[in-house]
């Protein structure tokens, strides 16, 4: 049976009634969820087929306003470019939350044979490229959507009110341009509104459908991107002896750099991993050329490892050039990195019952931890967060060898939408009424 996580399994040890309350779903959820589930499958349909890059989110952006619109809100649109944020204010006093999803898609050509497929294509690093929603964000667009009109509908009665954020370049703008969570903050996002909670999801491969992964503390890995360029000298490829080799200072450097973790890191303290994305040198089978570029990134979640593999990998990349004759220049972009997400524990227990009632208490587990990244981190470090993983990948396929998020063969199950609906909607229903059940204080 899949576990709890260590840090909630204490807490219920140490409170019986909190083990012992486990909410049902509430009926306002299951019935918008049923009145809901055509539109959101339509919504999601429609953005799959249509997905747009990073920054690029013109017509995503354009229809989830008009979305907006159409349910009687008002949306300030073009906050960081192309995001799209509405406030719902409830017919009675309460809390402050914001709700978030992400627009973006990736340069990737799908694969997946759907009947709405992807065939757009667009620009990337200067080449021709398709791109797919291979991550699920249209799936959570759509959901967030749906959200959005279930709360409208009953808004008379909402106590508080609710910040819906849909938020562009979640997979990182491209350089040199901003983005993303970083970007929507920098222009004030929360200035003058400021949640007490921020929650978000996502859908998930590895999670099968019908369930959902949560986990209290660290969750998902900071993440840094690096670039190298290691600079020889151009000569004949029948002649290297003329010339400094780039190719072959670069093919060393990149096995050389794997040591920095299975050697130099403390992987008892946290895991870290450090992966080489790109290489680009030379045109020409007979050409040793001048340089070559490197790119890749940084995963980790402990601060003081980050730090000390950031200073490694400069290490490795100018001393095993240098063993080649060659010089580097390394370029590690701190920051625009995104921070470990990091799940507040105190507002992981209390909603874990929120989650429970919609999927039932065996469909929630802890996951391990995730060497994947999201910029949801920056949303909860201004304050606390929830985020949480939900099953994707359906019956008769093991999520352990589905396709991951990122594939172009990535299939989710629509079963993900009607869970991540009832799942988003119960917890925020449950936060705003005060009925999802406190963690014991401290102490």
């Amino acid at each position: 049976m899949p576990r709890l996580p260590l840090l909630l399994s204490a807490l219920l040890l140490a409170c019986p009634a909190l083990a012992a309350a486990a909410p049902a779903e509430r009926p306002e959820v299951t019935a918008a969820a049923a009145r809901l589930k055509a539109k959101v499958v339509d919504w999601r349909r429609d953005f799959h087929q249509h997905p747009e890059l990073s920054n690029r989110e013109e017509r995503t952006s354009g229809k989830v306003a008009e979305q907006l619109r159409a349910m009687g809100l008002k949306p300030m649109t073009g906050i960081a470019r192309h995001g799209v944020v509405a406030i719902i204010k409830g017919g009675k006093p309460g809390p402050r939350i914001a709700l978030r999803a992400d627009m973006d898609a990736l340069p990737v050509t799908e694969q997946t044979g759907l009947p709405f497929a992807s065939k757009a294509t667009s620009t990337y690093r200067g080449e021709t490229v398709g791109v797919m929603h291979a991550c699920g964000h249209d799936a959570h667009t759509a959901t967030l959507l749906g959200v959005a009109e279930a709360l409208v509908k009953m808004r008379d009665d909402l106590p508080g009110e609710v910040m819906l954020v849909f938020q562009p370049a979640e997979e990182g703008a491209p350089p040199p341009e901003e983005g993303g969570a970083a970007l929507m903050l920098k222009e004030g996002l929360f200035k003058d509104f400021k949640p007490e909670a921020v929650f978000g999801l996502h859908v998930f491969s590895s999670v099968a459908a019908g369930q959902i992964a949560v986990r209290g503390g660290p969750l998902m890995a900071a993440s840094d991107r690096f670039g190298i360029k290691v600079i020889g000298r151009q000569t004949h490829g029948s002649a290297p002896w003329n010339g400094v080799d780039p190719i072959v200072a670069s093919a060393d450097l990149v096995g050389t750099a794997q040591t920095i973790v299975s050697r130099r890191a403390n992987l008892s303290k946290q895991p870290a991993v450090l992966t080489f994305g790109a290489i680009k040198g030379g045109i020409r089978y007979n050409i040793i050329p001048d340089e070559v570029e490197m790119v890749g990134t940084i995963r980790t979640f402990d601060e003081g490892m980050r730090q000390q593999i950031f200073a490694d990998l400069r290490n490795v990349a100018e001393h095993t050039a240098a063993a080649h004759g060659a010089k580097t220049v390394t370029d590690i972009y701190e920051s625009e990195g995104n921070p470990a997400t990091v799940n507040d524990p105190a507002l992981t227990a209390r909603m874990l019952p929120s989650l429970q009632a919609v999927v039932g208490k065996d469909n929630v587990y802890e996951p391990p931890l995730q060497m994947g990244a999201e910029d949801f981190s920056l949303y909860a470090r201004e304050v606390p967060g929830l985020f949480f993983f939900v099953g994707a990948t359906g019956a008769g396929i093991d999520p352990a060898t589905a396709p991951a998020n990122h594939s172009p063969k990535f299939l989710l199950d629509e079963k993900a939408l009607d869970v991540g609906l009832r799942a988003l909607l119960q917890v925020s229903l449950d936060y705003l009424n005060g009925t999802a059940v406190a963690a014991p204080a401290a102490g």
